[in-house]
C-alpha cells in the first residue's frame, strides 16, 4: 500500500445558520482545501461527499455531493456520496485514503457538510432520531417530543451506566464540558467561545438526568474538507508542509466489542504507532461522558480511571495527551456530516504548528475518533485515524 498524505484542509466556522445551505458550505471549506495545498481543481480525480440529513432537513436526496458543487470550480468531478451519520465525514476519508493507498487516484477530495438547523426544528430532530434502529425503536409518534435529541436519551442512560461503573461524577462530567470550553476559547471557528465554569455546567437546564445542556453537544452548521494525495503527487505539486495518514479504520457495531475499540486496535497496528505515542487526540464527544469513556476504550488508559487523568489535567492544553483541542463537538459544535473532517482539520493545523494559541508542543502524531448512529446500546459505527507530521 503507498503513502497517503493530506496536502490541504479547511472548514467553514461551525455556526447555527438556518437557511446558509449546504452548497455554500461545501464549496467554501472545498476551495479553501484547494488553496491551502496550492493546486487548482481540476487536479481532482474524485469527491467522496459526506452528508448525514440532508434528506430529512432540507429534502434533498439521492444526488447530495452533485448538487452542493454544482456551478462551482469542482463541478463535474466524479463524485460519491457517503451517508453514515455522524461519522458520514471520517467514512468519506476513509474511502479517499483506501483508494490513494490502493494506487488507484493520486488527488481526491474527502468533503462533509451538513445543514443540520432549519427554521422548523422537528426538521432537525427528526434527522436525529434516524440515527437509531427504526425497526427497533419504532416510528414516531403523534405525540413525539421534537424539543430535544433522542440520542442524548441514550447517552444520558450511558452516563449513569458508566458513573455506576467507574465512580466518575457528575462533576466530572461538567468538567469534561469546561474543558473543552476552554479549548474552544482559542479557536476562532468553533461555535461556542465564551469560557464557563464548573457551576454554569451544573446549574444549566437539564436535558436528560444527569445531563445538563452544557454537557450536550449543539446543533450546528458547517462544512469540512481535506485533500489527500500520494507521495508521487505531493512530489510533484505540493510545495508545502504534508501529514501522513498513517492508518483509517472503520468499524461496525459488533456483538461483544465496542466499534471504538475495535477501530482504535485496528488502526494501531495497521500504523504501527501506539496510543502512548500520540500527541494530541480528537474524540467524538457528542455527550460530555462520551469523552471519558472513550478515553478506556482507545487504550488511553484502563477503565476505571478515565475521570483520573480528566481530574489531572493530563488531558488538557498543556497536560501530556490534550484531548479536543478545537473544543470538541460540545463547543466546536457538531455538524454532524463534517464533523470527523473537522477533527482531521484541527489535528492537521496541530501537526504541522498552525493552531495557535491553541498549540500543542512538539506535536508529531495525533489520533482522531469519530462515531455514528446508536442501537444495542452502543454505536453503530466508529471511524479512527492516525496521522503524524511528515
Amino acid at each position: 500500500m503507498g503513502a497517503v498524505y493530506i496536502a490541504g484542509s479547511a472548514m467553514t466556522a461551525f455556526r447555527r445558520t438556518p437557511g446558509r445551505g449546504i452548497r455554500e458550505l461545501a464549496v467554501t471549506a472545498a476551495n479553501g482545501a484547494l488553496d491551502d495545498a496550492g493546486i487548482s481543481a481540476d487536479a481532482v480525480q474524485r469527491i467522496f461527499f459526506g452528508n448525514a440529513a440532508g434528506a430529512t432537513v432540507t429534502h434533498q436526496e439521492m444526488v447530495r455531493g452533485e448538487v452542493a458543487f454544482r456551478g462551482s470550480v469542482l463541478d463535474g468531478v466524479s463524485i460519491i456520496n457517503v451517508e453514515n451519520a455522524c461519522a458520514s465525514g471520517s467514512s468519506a476519508l476513509d474511502l479517499a485514503h483506501g483508494l490513494i493507498a490502493g494506487g488507484q487516484a493520486d488527488a481526491i477530495l474527502a468533503v462533509g457538510a451538513e445543514q443540520l438547523t432549519h427554521d422548523q426544528k422537528e426538521r432537525s430532530f427528526r434527522a436525529l432520531r434516524g440515527a437509531s434502529d427504526i425497526f427497533e425503536i419504532g416510528e414516531a409518534g403523534a405525540d413525539e417530543d421534537w424539543t430535544q435529541s433522542l440520542l442524548m436519551t441514550y447517552y444520558a442512560e450511558e452516563a449513569r451506566e458508566f458513573g455506576d461503573r467507574t465512580g466518575a461524577t457528575v462533576e466530572d462530567f461538567a468538567r469534561v464540558a469546561v474543558k473543552n470550553r476552554a479549548h474552544a476559547a482559542l479557536n476562532p471557528d468553533a461555535q461556542y467561545r465564551t469560557p464557563q465554569t464548573l457551576e454554569d455546567v451544573m446549574g444549566a437546564r437539564l436535558i436528560a438526568d444527569p445531563l445538563t445542556l452544557s454537557m450536550c453537544s449543539p446543533m450546528t452548521d458547517g462544512g469540512a474538507a481535506i485533500l489527500l494525495c500520494s507521495e508521487a503527487f505531493a512530489r510533484r505539486h505540493i510545495d508545502g508542509p504534508l501529514v501522513r495518514v498513517r492508518g483509517v479504520e472503520l468499524r461496525g457495531a459488533r456483538a461483544g466489542q465496542h466499534p471504538v475499540t475495535a477501530a482504535a486496535d485496528a488502526v494501531v497496528e495497521s500504523s504501527g504507532i501506539g496510543v502512548s505515542e500520540i500527541d494530541v487526540l480528537e474524540l467524538h464527544d457528542a455527550a460530555a461522558p462520551a469523552e471519558l469513556i472513550q478515553y478506556s476504550q482507545i487504550g488511553l488508559v484502563r477503565e476505571g480511571d478515565e475521570h483520573v487523568i480528566l481530574r489531572s489535567g493530563q488531558t488538557q492544553l498543556g497536560g501530556s495527551t490534550p484531548v479536543n483541542t478545537s473544543g470538541g463537538l460540545l463547543s466546536r459544535g457538531h455538524a454532524i456530516g463534517a464533523t470527523g473532517l473537522a477533527q482531521i482539520v484541527e489535528l492537521t493545523a496541530q501537526l504541522r504548528g498552525r493552531a495557535g494559541e491553541r498549540q500543542v508542543e512538539d506535536a508529531t502524531r495525533a489520533m482522531a475518533v469519530n462515531t455514528g448512529g446508536w442501537f444495542g446500546g452502543d454505536y453503530a459505527v466508529a471511524v479512527a485515524t492516525i496521522l503524524e507530521r511528515a
